[in-house]
């Protein structure tokens, strides 16, 4: 009785989760005159939305690689600062350590839409709007407290002697952590950049309200903003296209490596 309970909680939480992406998929592939109708599969199966998403009108591809260079830019940047910043924490003795560590959570306690109005001021004035900048550095700011977190968890865990027995034989603190520390927090690396990675390419509204500009919109603004391959028919279908586009990669990476995810969030939580 209990395992058929906890197959049935098991199977209630997949269709709650999966149940949107589900008809988003649905109603990409149907037809654009089907579009309301409420059969749980396309009939006919159609790939019309799926091409009116990639006309040059829309303009849908430049903002998919607006995305992969706003997510990916963002990504590499909060690994290098985040990765150094919490081996500091985590290692090294130096004073008000602990009132530095609060202050970068503290950090990610601010609501993002209370930072839009000044940023927006301060890019205005030194000319970063339109810009891949006025995007990556606002996105900076909230993913690094996440990352440092994460990451000075993992190194609290990791043996202080594999540095030691390393210096013993000759390496400084710099090499130690270089050859010895690094390549054992692979894991807890790999899984900080596919969670910035994923909140940096589902951002939203830093890209929003920064970016006016139809050639420089990520895709997440691009959706928001369709209006069809036509620009007066019914973009339902073309928008359920376009998020299918959007949230398949991100899946398909989750997928394959669900494994090292888990494992690193999981090492980080672990004494």
């Amino acid at each position: 009785m209990k395992g058929v309970l906890r197959f049935a909680g098991l199977g209630l939480i997949l269709v709650y989760c999966l149940a949107p992406f589900y008809w988003m998929a649905v109603s990409a592939f149907r037809r654009p005159s089907d579009q309301f109708e409420l059969t749980p599969l396309p009939s006919p199966f159609s790939l019309d939305n799926m091409a009116a998403v990639f006309t040059p009108e829309v303009g849908f591809g430049r903002s998919l690689f607006n995305s992969l260079v706003v997510a990916g830019v963002t990504t590499v940047l909060t690994l290098i600062i985040g990765v150094s910043a919490a081996y500091a924490l985590a290692r090294l003795q130096f004073r008000f350590k602990n009132i530095v560590a609060a202050l970068i959570i503290a950090t990610s306690m601010f609501p993002g839409i209370s930072l839009l109005v000044p940023l927006l001021a301060l890019f205005t004035d030194i000319g970063w709007i339109n810009t891949y900048q006025s995007m990556i550095v606002p996105s900076l700011s909230f993913a690094l407290p996440l990352a440092v977190w994460n990451l000075t968890a993992f190194f609290r865990q990791m043996p202080a002697e594999l540095e030691q027995a390393a210096m013993v034989d000759g390496c400084t603190r710099g090499q130690a952590f270089r050859k010895i520390i690094l390549p054992l927090a692979a894991p807890g690396v790999f899984t900080t950049a596919i969670i910035t990675f994923i909140a940096a390419w589902n951002e939203f509204i830093i890209a929003l309200s920064m970016v006016n500009d139809s050639k420089m919109q990520t895709a997440t603004v691009a959706i928001s903003r369709f209006t069809g391959a036509y620009g007066f028919d019914q973009p339902f279908g073309t928008q359920m296209a376009a998020g299918v586009i959007v949230t398949v990669p991100l899946v398909v990476v989750v997928l394959l490596f669900q494994r090292r995810i888990i494992a690193g969030l999981t090492a980080g939580g672990v004494k």
